[in-house]
Protein backbone atom coordinates (compact mmCIF):
# COMPACT_ATOMS: atom_id res chain seq x y z
CA UNK A 1 0.00 0.00 0.00
CA UNK A 2 1.80 3.25 -1.16
CA UNK A 3 1.95 6.17 0.87
CA UNK A 4 -0.79 9.14 1.22
CA UNK A 5 -0.77 12.50 2.39
CA UNK A 6 -4.43 12.61 4.04
CA UNK A 7 -6.07 16.53 4.43
CA UNK A 8 -8.40 16.76 7.50
CA UNK A 9 -11.13 19.37 8.11
CA UNK A 10 -10.20 21.12 11.17
CA UNK A 11 -13.55 21.93 12.44
CA UNK A 12 -14.96 18.53 12.29
CA UNK A 13 -11.45 16.20 12.46
CA UNK A 14 -13.07 14.29 9.07
CA UNK A 15 -10.81 13.09 6.53
CA UNK A 16 -11.36 15.16 3.40
CA UNK A 17 -9.28 13.59 0.59
CA UNK A 18 -6.20 11.87 0.74
CA UNK A 19 -3.17 12.00 -1.97
CA UNK A 20 -0.81 9.80 -3.25
CA UNK A 21 2.66 10.56 -2.93
CA UNK A 22 4.97 11.96 -5.54
CA UNK A 23 8.01 8.75 -6.43
CA UNK A 24 11.21 9.71 -7.33
CA UNK A 25 10.36 9.32 -11.34
CA UNK A 26 7.60 11.85 -10.78
CA UNK A 27 10.17 14.51 -8.87
CA UNK A 28 12.51 13.73 -11.51
CA UNK A 29 10.43 14.56 -14.47
CA UNK A 30 8.91 17.74 -12.59
CA UNK A 31 12.80 19.11 -12.43
CA UNK A 32 13.52 18.38 -15.95
CA UNK A 33 10.64 20.34 -16.85
CA UNK A 34 11.64 23.75 -14.47
CA UNK A 35 14.78 23.22 -16.32
CA UNK A 36 13.24 23.15 -19.74
CA UNK A 37 10.77 25.79 -18.87
CA UNK A 38 13.11 27.76 -17.56
CA UNK A 39 15.45 27.72 -20.87
CA UNK A 40 12.70 29.53 -22.77
CA UNK A 41 10.75 31.31 -19.72
CA UNK A 42 14.28 33.41 -18.81
CA UNK A 43 13.61 34.49 -22.66
CA UNK A 44 10.44 35.87 -22.81
CA UNK A 45 10.23 39.94 -22.37
CA UNK A 46 9.15 41.94 -18.79
CA UNK A 47 6.16 42.53 -21.32
CA UNK A 48 4.99 38.78 -21.83
CA UNK A 49 6.29 38.22 -18.59
CA UNK A 50 3.76 40.82 -17.18
CA UNK A 51 1.07 39.54 -19.29
CA UNK A 52 0.61 35.62 -17.83
CA UNK A 53 0.69 37.24 -14.60
CA UNK A 54 -2.36 39.27 -15.09
CA UNK A 55 -3.48 36.46 -16.54
CA UNK A 56 -3.13 34.33 -13.46
CA UNK A 57 -4.80 36.95 -11.39
CA UNK A 58 -7.78 37.39 -13.56
CA UNK A 59 -7.88 33.43 -12.70
CA UNK A 60 -7.87 33.57 -9.40
CA UNK A 61 -10.51 36.39 -9.59
CA UNK A 62 -12.51 33.85 -11.73
CA UNK A 63 -11.72 30.55 -9.15
CA UNK A 64 -11.79 32.84 -6.02
CA UNK A 65 -14.70 31.09 -4.37
CA UNK A 66 -13.75 27.57 -5.16
CA UNK A 67 -10.07 28.86 -3.75
CA UNK A 68 -11.73 30.09 -0.56
CA UNK A 69 -13.96 27.00 0.62
CA UNK A 70 -10.79 24.92 0.05
CA UNK A 71 -8.72 26.78 2.58
CA UNK A 72 -11.60 26.50 4.55
CA UNK A 73 -11.73 23.38 4.53
CA UNK A 74 -7.90 22.55 4.72
CA UNK A 75 -6.77 24.53 7.36
CA UNK A 76 -9.93 26.55 9.16
CA UNK A 77 -9.51 29.97 7.41
CA UNK A 78 -12.69 31.96 8.43
CA UNK A 79 -14.06 32.52 5.12
CA UNK A 80 -13.95 36.21 5.09
CA UNK A 81 -10.53 36.48 5.52
CA UNK A 82 -9.69 33.83 2.70
CA UNK A 83 -11.65 36.17 0.32
CA UNK A 84 -9.11 39.07 1.41
CA UNK A 85 -6.00 36.77 1.17
CA UNK A 86 -7.03 35.33 -2.18
CA UNK A 87 -7.49 39.05 -3.61
CA UNK A 88 -4.38 39.90 -2.06
CA UNK A 89 -2.72 37.35 -4.31
CA UNK A 90 -4.14 38.77 -7.36
CA UNK A 91 -3.02 42.17 -6.60
CA UNK A 92 0.40 41.07 -6.02
CA UNK A 93 0.97 39.37 -9.22
CA UNK A 94 -0.91 42.55 -11.04
CA UNK A 95 1.62 44.86 -8.78
CA UNK A 96 4.69 42.56 -9.96
CA UNK A 97 3.38 42.76 -13.45
CA UNK A 98 3.24 46.46 -13.33
CA UNK A 99 6.80 47.01 -11.22
CA UNK A 100 9.29 44.51 -12.20
CA UNK A 101 10.32 45.64 -15.34
CA UNK A 102 11.39 49.10 -13.27
CA UNK A 103 13.30 47.09 -10.59
CA UNK A 104 15.19 45.00 -12.67
CA UNK A 105 15.91 48.00 -15.32
CA UNK A 106 20.28 47.84 -16.15
CA UNK A 107 21.40 50.41 -13.46
CA UNK A 108 24.30 52.33 -15.24
CA UNK A 109 27.15 53.25 -12.92
CA UNK A 110 29.51 55.29 -13.83
CA UNK A 111 33.60 54.33 -14.32
CA UNK A 112 36.50 54.53 -16.69
CA UNK A 113 34.88 51.96 -18.99
CA UNK A 114 33.35 53.27 -22.07
CA UNK A 115 30.11 51.49 -20.68
CA UNK A 116 29.19 49.79 -16.90
CA UNK A 117 26.18 48.68 -15.47
CA UNK A 118 24.41 46.47 -13.35
CA UNK A 119 22.16 43.77 -14.94
CA UNK A 120 19.84 41.55 -13.32
CA UNK A 121 19.15 37.95 -14.38
CA UNK A 122 17.66 34.68 -13.15
CA UNK A 123 18.87 32.07 -11.28
CA UNK A 124 16.73 29.05 -12.68
CA UNK A 125 14.59 26.86 -10.40
CA UNK A 126 13.99 28.22 -7.14
CA UNK A 127 12.12 25.45 -4.61
CA UNK A 128 9.60 27.35 -2.25
CA UNK A 129 8.70 25.35 1.06
CA UNK A 130 5.61 26.85 2.32
CA UNK A 131 3.15 26.64 5.10
CA UNK A 132 -0.65 26.20 5.45
CA UNK A 133 -1.37 28.86 7.45
CA UNK A 134 -2.02 31.86 4.53
CA UNK A 135 -2.07 28.39 1.73
CA UNK A 136 -2.53 30.77 -0.75
CA UNK A 137 -0.56 34.23 0.00
CA UNK A 138 2.54 32.43 0.94
CA UNK A 139 3.24 30.69 -2.52
CA UNK A 140 2.07 34.01 -4.39
CA UNK A 141 4.26 35.97 -2.44
CA UNK A 142 6.91 34.35 -2.97
CA UNK A 143 5.89 33.15 -6.68
CA UNK A 144 5.01 36.55 -8.03
CA UNK A 145 8.25 38.22 -8.19
CA UNK A 146 10.20 35.15 -8.45
CA UNK A 147 8.51 34.09 -11.76
CA UNK A 148 8.37 38.29 -12.99
CA UNK A 149 12.32 37.76 -12.35
CA UNK A 150 12.64 34.86 -15.57
CA UNK A 151 12.70 31.83 -12.44
CA UNK A 152 10.77 28.64 -12.67
CA UNK A 153 9.66 27.08 -9.18
CA UNK A 154 9.13 24.12 -7.52
CA UNK A 155 6.50 24.23 -4.58
CA UNK A 156 6.65 21.85 -2.05
CA UNK A 157 3.80 22.69 0.49
CA UNK A 158 2.46 21.54 3.82
CA UNK A 159 1.07 18.36 3.94
CA UNK A 160 -2.04 19.06 4.87
CA UNK A 161 -3.11 21.68 2.31
CA UNK A 162 -2.25 19.79 -0.37
CA UNK A 163 -5.72 20.55 -2.09
CA UNK A 164 -4.96 23.98 -2.08
CA UNK A 165 -1.64 23.13 -3.87
CA UNK A 166 -2.80 21.10 -6.62
CA UNK A 167 -4.89 24.30 -7.07
CA UNK A 168 -2.39 26.46 -7.06
CA UNK A 169 -0.75 24.99 -10.12
CA UNK A 170 -3.74 23.94 -11.94
CA UNK A 171 -4.70 28.00 -11.79
CA UNK A 172 -1.26 29.19 -13.54
CA UNK A 173 -1.65 26.01 -15.87
CA UNK A 174 -5.15 27.55 -16.65
CA UNK A 175 -3.80 31.03 -16.97
CA UNK A 176 -1.88 30.23 -19.90
CA UNK A 177 1.32 29.72 -18.40
CA UNK A 178 4.07 27.47 -19.80
CA UNK A 179 3.96 24.17 -18.46
CA UNK A 180 6.21 24.03 -15.64
CA UNK A 181 6.58 27.55 -14.56
CA UNK A 182 5.08 26.14 -11.25
CA UNK A 183 4.72 22.93 -10.50
CA UNK A 184 3.67 21.41 -7.20
CA UNK A 185 5.16 18.25 -5.37
CA UNK A 186 3.34 15.68 -2.95
CA UNK A 187 6.23 14.76 -0.78
CA UNK A 188 6.86 15.01 2.76
CA UNK A 189 9.29 17.25 4.26
CA UNK A 190 11.83 14.85 4.83
CA UNK A 191 12.39 15.04 1.10
CA UNK A 192 13.42 18.29 1.38
CA UNK A 193 16.93 17.56 1.79
CA UNK A 194 17.35 15.78 -1.39
CA UNK A 195 15.61 18.25 -3.49
CA UNK A 196 18.57 21.00 -2.41
CA UNK A 197 21.46 19.15 -2.79
CA UNK A 198 19.59 18.56 -6.74
CA UNK A 199 22.13 20.64 -9.37
CA UNK A 200 18.58 21.97 -10.64
CA UNK A 201 17.71 23.49 -7.52
CA UNK A 202 19.26 26.69 -7.96
CA UNK A 203 17.70 28.81 -4.40
CA UNK A 204 15.11 28.35 -2.11
CA UNK A 205 12.97 30.26 -0.04
CA UNK A 206 11.04 29.25 2.96
CA UNK A 207 8.44 30.58 5.03
CA UNK A 208 7.93 28.22 8.13
CA UNK A 209 9.32 27.32 11.70
CA UNK A 210 12.86 28.30 12.93
CA UNK A 211 13.34 24.92 13.28
CA UNK A 212 12.28 23.98 10.08
CA UNK A 213 14.20 27.13 8.64
CA UNK A 214 17.25 26.40 10.40
CA UNK A 215 17.16 22.52 8.96
CA UNK A 216 16.92 24.85 5.02
CA UNK A 217 19.99 26.73 6.01
CA UNK A 218 22.05 23.63 6.85
CA UNK A 219 21.49 22.05 3.49
CA UNK A 220 21.20 25.33 1.36
CA UNK A 221 24.48 26.52 3.06
CA UNK A 222 26.18 22.61 2.34
CA UNK A 223 25.36 23.25 -1.58
CA UNK A 224 25.93 27.01 -1.16
CA UNK A 225 22.35 28.03 -2.35
CA UNK A 226 20.97 31.50 -1.60
CA UNK A 227 17.91 30.96 0.76
CA UNK A 228 15.54 33.54 2.13
CA UNK A 229 14.01 32.73 5.17
CA UNK A 230 10.99 33.77 7.08
CA UNK A 231 10.46 32.25 10.15
CA UNK A 232 8.56 32.29 13.58
CA UNK A 233 7.62 35.94 15.52
CA UNK A 234 6.73 37.02 18.67
CA UNK A 235 5.55 40.31 17.91
CA UNK A 236 5.56 43.02 20.93
CA UNK A 237 2.91 45.63 20.81
CA UNK A 238 4.08 48.50 22.95
CA UNK A 239 1.41 50.56 24.85
CA UNK A 240 2.56 53.42 26.03
CA UNK A 241 1.08 55.80 28.74
CA UNK A 242 -0.53 58.18 26.32
CA UNK A 243 -1.92 56.19 23.95
CA UNK A 244 -5.08 55.77 22.63
CA UNK A 245 -6.86 53.21 24.58
CA UNK A 246 -9.74 52.75 21.90
CA UNK A 247 -7.30 52.58 19.06
CA UNK A 248 -4.71 50.18 21.15
CA UNK A 249 -8.10 47.82 21.87
CA UNK A 250 -9.08 47.45 18.31
CA UNK A 251 -5.52 47.04 16.82
CA UNK A 252 -4.66 44.20 19.88
CA UNK A 253 -7.46 42.27 19.24
CA UNK A 254 -7.62 42.53 15.49
CA UNK A 255 -3.63 42.02 15.20
CA UNK A 256 -4.33 38.88 17.83
CA UNK A 257 -6.90 37.23 16.46
CA UNK A 258 -6.50 37.24 12.31
CA UNK A 259 -6.15 34.07 10.90
CA UNK A 260 -7.39 32.46 13.97
CA UNK A 261 -4.29 33.70 15.71
CA UNK A 262 -2.10 31.78 13.40
CA UNK A 263 -0.02 34.46 11.58
CA UNK A 264 3.84 34.89 12.31
CA UNK A 265 2.93 38.37 12.58
CA UNK A 266 0.05 38.39 14.63
CA UNK A 267 0.33 40.47 18.11
CA UNK A 268 1.54 38.26 20.66
CA UNK A 269 2.99 39.71 23.52
CA UNK A 270 1.59 42.99 24.76
CA UNK A 271 3.88 45.43 26.96
CA UNK A 272 2.00 47.87 28.85
CA UNK A 273 3.35 50.81 31.20
CA UNK A 274 2.53 50.40 34.03
CA UNK A 275 0.50 53.64 34.35
CA UNK A 276 -2.03 52.26 32.03
CA UNK A 277 -2.09 48.34 32.23
CA UNK A 278 -5.25 47.80 34.28
CA UNK A 279 -7.10 49.42 31.75
CA UNK A 280 -5.84 48.33 28.62
CA UNK A 281 -5.98 44.36 30.69
CA UNK A 282 -9.62 44.99 31.82
CA UNK A 283 -10.90 46.28 28.32
CA UNK A 284 -8.99 43.98 26.04
CA UNK A 285 -9.97 40.97 28.04
CA UNK A 286 -13.61 41.99 27.96
CA UNK A 287 -13.12 42.50 23.47
CA UNK A 288 -11.15 39.35 23.36
CA UNK A 289 -14.11 37.49 25.35
CA UNK A 290 -17.01 38.74 22.52
CA UNK A 291 -14.89 37.34 19.80
CA UNK A 292 -17.03 34.48 18.41
CA UNK A 293 -15.21 30.96 17.37
CA UNK A 294 -16.91 28.02 15.44
CA UNK A 295 -17.56 26.93 11.86
CA UNK A 296 -15.51 28.69 9.72
CA UNK A 297 -17.96 28.51 7.19
CA UNK A 298 -19.79 30.86 9.05
CA UNK A 299 -19.31 34.56 8.17
CA UNK A 300 -20.16 35.31 11.55
CA UNK A 301 -17.54 33.51 13.14
CA UNK A 302 -14.71 35.22 13.68
CA UNK A 303 -12.14 32.06 14.74
CA UNK A 304 -11.84 29.42 13.06
CA UNK A 305 -10.44 26.45 14.39
CA UNK A 306 -6.30 25.83 14.60
CA UNK A 307 -5.05 24.32 11.68
CA UNK A 308 -4.41 20.90 13.27
CA UNK A 309 -5.31 18.76 16.83
CA UNK A 310 -1.65 18.83 17.46
CA UNK A 311 -1.13 22.46 17.20
CA UNK A 312 -4.57 23.31 19.73
CA UNK A 313 -2.76 20.98 22.10
CA UNK A 314 0.75 22.17 21.93
CA UNK A 315 -0.64 25.48 22.36
CA UNK A 316 -2.72 24.47 25.62
CA UNK A 317 0.17 23.58 26.76
CA UNK A 318 1.78 26.39 26.62
CA UNK A 319 -0.96 28.17 28.32
CA UNK A 320 -0.78 25.62 31.54
CA UNK A 321 3.23 25.97 31.77
CA UNK A 322 2.74 29.93 31.36
CA UNK A 323 -0.19 29.32 34.62
CA UNK A 324 2.59 26.87 36.39
CA UNK A 325 4.74 29.25 36.00
CA UNK A 326 3.03 32.14 37.62
CA UNK A 327 0.73 33.55 35.04
CA UNK A 328 -2.51 34.57 35.79
CA UNK A 329 -5.17 33.67 33.13
CA UNK A 330 -7.97 36.04 32.48
CA UNK A 331 -10.01 34.29 29.67
CA UNK A 332 -9.95 31.35 27.49
CA UNK A 333 -7.48 28.56 28.31
CA UNK A 334 -9.44 25.43 27.72
CA UNK A 335 -10.03 22.81 25.46
CA UNK A 336 -13.85 23.06 24.27
CA UNK A 337 -15.76 19.50 24.01
CA UNK A 338 -16.98 18.50 21.19
CA UNK A 339 -15.47 17.76 17.52
CA UNK A 340 -12.10 20.12 15.89
CA UNK A 341 -9.30 21.70 16.59
CA UNK A 342 -11.02 25.11 18.50
CA UNK A 343 -9.15 26.66 21.29
CA UNK A 344 -10.85 30.02 22.60
CA UNK A 345 -9.75 33.83 22.80
CA UNK A 346 -7.01 33.14 25.65
CA UNK A 347 -5.43 36.14 27.78
CA UNK A 348 -1.81 36.01 30.54
CA UNK A 349 -1.16 38.38 32.30
CA UNK A 350 1.65 38.68 34.81
CA UNK A 351 3.66 37.04 32.44
CA UNK A 352 7.50 36.70 32.81
CA UNK A 353 10.74 35.69 31.27
CA UNK A 354 11.01 31.88 32.04
CA UNK A 355 7.45 31.00 30.80
CA UNK A 356 6.40 29.88 27.40
CA UNK A 357 3.86 32.84 27.07
CA UNK A 358 7.06 35.31 27.02
CA UNK A 359 9.91 33.38 25.65
CA UNK A 360 8.13 31.19 22.83
CA UNK A 361 5.32 31.80 19.92
CA UNK A 362 2.14 31.44 20.56
CA UNK A 363 0.98 30.31 17.69
CA UNK A 364 -3.17 30.38 18.13
CA UNK A 365 -5.56 33.34 19.62
CA UNK A 366 -3.38 33.46 22.95
CA UNK A 367 -2.47 37.04 24.39
CA UNK A 368 0.31 37.56 27.07
CA UNK A 369 0.18 41.07 28.76
CA UNK A 370 3.70 42.26 30.26
CA UNK A 371 3.75 44.81 32.49
CA UNK A 372 6.53 47.67 31.97
CA UNK A 373 7.82 50.49 34.42
CA UNK A 374 8.18 53.12 31.82
CA UNK A 375 9.01 53.61 28.17
CA UNK A 376 12.52 52.66 28.42
CA UNK A 377 11.17 49.38 30.56
CA UNK A 378 9.04 48.06 27.20
CA UNK A 379 11.52 48.78 24.66
CA UNK A 380 13.84 46.23 26.28
CA UNK A 381 11.16 43.95 27.06
CA UNK A 382 9.72 44.25 23.34
CA UNK A 383 13.38 43.60 22.19
CA UNK A 384 14.04 40.65 24.91
CA UNK A 385 13.26 37.74 22.25
CA UNK A 386 15.17 35.50 20.26
CA UNK A 387 12.55 36.90 17.27
CA UNK A 388 12.48 40.09 15.42
CA UNK A 389 10.23 39.85 12.40
CA UNK A 390 7.16 42.66 13.56
CA UNK A 391 6.47 44.66 15.89
CA UNK A 392 4.16 48.07 17.05
CA UNK A 393 3.66 51.23 19.16
CA UNK A 394 0.77 52.76 19.92
CA UNK A 395 0.99 56.05 21.10
CA UNK A 396 -0.78 59.79 20.46
CA UNK A 397 2.71 61.07 20.15
CA UNK A 398 3.31 60.16 16.66
CA UNK A 399 6.93 61.44 16.25
CA UNK A 400 8.06 59.60 19.38
CA UNK A 401 6.72 56.46 18.57
CA UNK A 402 8.04 56.70 14.68
CA UNK A 403 11.34 57.37 16.33
CA UNK A 404 10.76 54.35 18.84
CA UNK A 405 9.92 52.06 15.75
CA UNK A 406 12.42 53.46 13.25
CA UNK A 407 15.73 53.48 15.82
CA UNK A 408 14.42 51.20 18.78
CA UNK A 409 12.54 48.25 18.22
CA UNK A 410 14.33 45.13 16.64
CA UNK A 411 12.43 43.92 13.85
CA UNK A 412 11.67 43.23 10.35
CA UNK A 413 8.24 45.61 10.11
CA UNK A 414 7.46 48.15 12.92
CA UNK A 415 4.84 49.50 12.84
CA UNK A 416 2.81 52.65 14.44
CA UNK A 417 -0.72 52.70 15.33
CA UNK A 418 -1.45 49.84 13.76
CA UNK A 419 -1.64 46.29 13.35
CA UNK A 420 1.81 44.35 11.47
CA UNK A 421 1.09 43.36 7.86
CA UNK A 422 2.01 42.79 4.58
CA UNK A 423 1.83 44.82 1.82
CA UNK A 424 3.30 44.38 -1.82
CA UNK A 425 5.13 47.96 -1.82
CA UNK A 426 7.44 47.42 0.94
CA UNK A 427 9.96 44.63 1.84
CA UNK A 428 9.06 41.92 4.44
CA UNK A 429 11.23 39.45 6.39
CA UNK A 430 12.86 39.48 10.04
CA UNK A 431 16.20 39.61 12.02
CA UNK A 432 17.41 37.31 14.47
CA UNK A 433 15.19 33.86 14.41
CA UNK A 434 12.78 34.97 12.95
CA UNK A 435 15.43 34.83 9.23
CA UNK A 436 17.16 36.68 6.94
CA UNK A 437 16.28 37.87 3.29
CA UNK A 438 13.00 40.04 2.44
CA UNK A 439 10.29 39.38 -0.04
CA UNK A 440 7.93 41.61 -1.58
CA UNK A 441 8.67 45.36 -2.90
CA UNK A 442 11.78 45.71 -5.43
CA UNK A 443 13.69 44.06 -2.64
CA UNK A 444 11.79 41.18 -2.93
CA UNK A 445 12.91 40.78 -6.74
CA UNK A 446 16.27 41.24 -6.05
CA UNK A 447 16.79 38.18 -3.79
CA UNK A 448 16.77 35.51 -6.68
CA UNK A 449 18.79 36.71 -9.27
CA UNK A 450 22.47 37.17 -10.33
CA UNK A 451 23.52 40.57 -9.67
CA UNK A 452 25.67 40.98 -12.99
CA UNK A 453 28.52 43.83 -13.49
CA UNK A 454 29.27 44.18 -17.34
CA UNK A 455 31.95 46.18 -18.27
CA UNK A 456 32.91 47.48 -21.55
CA UNK A 457 36.20 49.18 -21.80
Amino acid sequence: MSEKLTSINPATGKEIASYEIYDEKKVESALKQATKTFDVWRQFSFPQRAAVLKNIAKEIRKEKDKLVKLAVMEMGKPIQQGYYEVEKCAATLEFYAKNGAKFLADVVVKTDARKSYVSYQPLGTILAVMPWNFPYWQVFRAMAPTTMAGNTIILKHASNVSGCALAIEKIILKAGAPKGLLQTLLIPSSRVEQLIDDPRIAAVTLTGSTAAGSKVAEAAGRNLKKQVLELGGSDAYVILEDANMDTALAIGVRGRLVNSGQSCIAAKRFVVVKGVRKEFEQRFTEEMKKATYGDPMDESSRIGPMARTDLRDQLHEQVKKSIEKGAKLLCGGFIPDGPGAYYPPTVLTNVKKGMPAYDEELFGPVAAIIEAKDEKDAMRIANDSIYGLGGGIISKNRAKAEKLAARELNAGSCFVNDFVHSDPHLPFGGTKQSGYGRELGSFGIHEFVNIKTVYVK
